[in-house]
């Protein structure tokens, strides 16, 4: 017997009520940066880019998985403070519970020393994994992209590696959330499996850009805007996304807040050394540069850079003018706790400390990377070109969230830059999360307020 149309929009509005709960779960969480106690970035750097022994029988294979972990990141979530590399570990918070990365290190017993070029495709193409569906903060609908043999030259990578005995706690998530079934709801939504098709009207170097930055490199994942329920927002790609109380930038060609100021040896010398004349790379991008980019070959970042340069400028978007009062009381305090660092007139010190004056990120929309700047300060990853790990420091337990407001209204309609004011409750709100929140010391007394 049919069901009745009440009947059915009942059940519908459950699935999506959980479809809904499930995605603010799972929204592309980014975990901190993985080198722990004892475990420097360069001892991680050099153990990425050992050279692959030409004795071995499928060296060639081995190389391109290597190159292929390295462009994907791999390190950065499965790594976990004290622990080996790839054996993973590494709790990925989110709202409502952690997902903790899996071992793929070639252990037998806890990793992925069993598995098979099919059962590896699998995960990686379908998000199907030893336990069932994986959970999307794995990023297998970029991963989807990769051909099938470069999965099996990531998998002989993986499998070449020392094997650890370790197994990730399980993870902590709430019923139904933690019914792997739950994601099956997501993916007919949201997902689905298509391996990258080269565009005959581009250049080889344009499509080996395109392959990267949307397959392995799974860009997109942070710098594209999700709607309500955690997917890519139609036709919005690379405009800029929110994670992790920071925001990764607009990659579009808008010259405002995006790379429309940047040639394609700026993005090259970004993606090698984490800094240029414009920016540098801190947050979760201090990583990325630190155990991907800075790592890759010279012609796959041109590539990229290649293929990042030809996007199309998203929308300029609409800004209120500042409050004159805070214009005012902004100047004052960057001339005090700002200047000597970036200067007077935000000029910055090149490569150093970035210019604030057509600054993309200074001007996004989303205001919640500034203030998470100013108020937990920053660490631009170290690479081989660049040692030092330069930092920004904190200045919550200096200036209060009106303070950071001016501030940072102040930066961002400076010297040509034009973007929406800040606001103190939001600095408020934000500095609770970060767990910045303690009482500050006055500037008169020893006293707490």
């Amino acid at each position: 017997m049919a069901r009745s149309p009440r009947r059915r929009n009942l059940v519908l509005g459950g699935i999506t009520a959980i479809v809904v709960l499930f995605a603010a779960l799972v929204f592309w969480p980014r975990p901190a940066a993985p080198a722990s106690s004892g475990i420097t970035d360069f001892t991680l750097t050099s153990f990425l880019t050992r050279p692959v022994p030409n004795a071995a029988p499928n060296a060639g294979q081995l190389r391109r998985g290597q190159a292929l972990v390295i462009a994907g990141d791999c390190l950065s979530c499965h790594a976990r403070e004290g622990g080996a590399p790839f054996a993973g570990g590494l709790g990925l918070n989110t709202p409502f519970g952690t997902i903790f990365s899996t071992n793929i290190t070639p252990d037998a017993r806890t990793g992925i020393g069993g598995w098979d070029g099919d059962k590896f495709y699998r995960a990686m193409h379908d998000g199907v994994g030893r336990s069932g569906n994986l959970y999307p903060a794995m990023p297998y609908p970029q991963f989807s992209r990769l051909t099938h043999a470069d999965d099996d030259a990531i998998l002989a990578y993986l499998k070449s590696l020392p094997a650890v005995d370790y197994r990730a706690p399980d993870n902590r998530l709430p019923f139904p959330i933690n019914l792997r079934v739950m994601v099956n709801g997501w993916n007919l939504l949201f997902f689905k499996p298509a391996t990258f098709q080269a565009d005959a009207s581009q250049s080889a170097e344009w499509n080996r850009g395109a392959y990267l930055v949307t397959g392995p490199g799974h860009c997109g994942a942070c710098h594209t805007p999700k709607n309500a329920l955690g997917a890519d927002q139609a036709g919005k790609a690379f405009r800029g996304g929110d994670l992790d109380n920071w925001v990764a930038p607009d990659l579009t060609g808008n010259s405002r807040t995006g790379l429309g100021g940047w040639n394609i040896d700026d993005l090259v010398e970004f993606l090698k050394t984490g800094r240029n004349a414009h920016a540098s790379a801190a947050g979760s991008m201090a990583d990325v540069v630190t155990y991907s980019t800075s790592l890759m070959s010279d012609p796959d970042r041109h590539a990229i850079a290649v293929y990042l340069k030809s996007l199309p400028a998203s929308p300029d978007a609409a800004s209120r003018h500042p409050d004159p009062g805070a214009m005012k009381r902004g100047a004052a305090i960057y001339s005090d706790v700002c200047a000597s660092c970036h200067l007077e007139g935000g000029l910055g010190q090149s490569r150093a400390f970035p210019p604030l004056g057509g600054n993309a990120m200074l001007q996004q929309a989303d205001t919640t990377g500034l203030e998470h700047l100013i108020l937990a300060g920053a660490r631009v990853g170290p690479t081989a070109l660049r040692p030092s790990p330069l930092t920004m420091p904190s200045f919550a337990w200096k200036l209060t969230d009106g303070e950071i407001a001016d501030v940072g209204t102040y930066v961002r309609n400076s010297w040509g830059n034009r973007a929406a004011p800040l606001s103190a409750g939001a600095v408020k709100n934000l500095r609770h999360k970060l767990q910045l929140d303690k009482p500050r010391l006055t500037a008169n007394s020893g006293d707490q307020n």
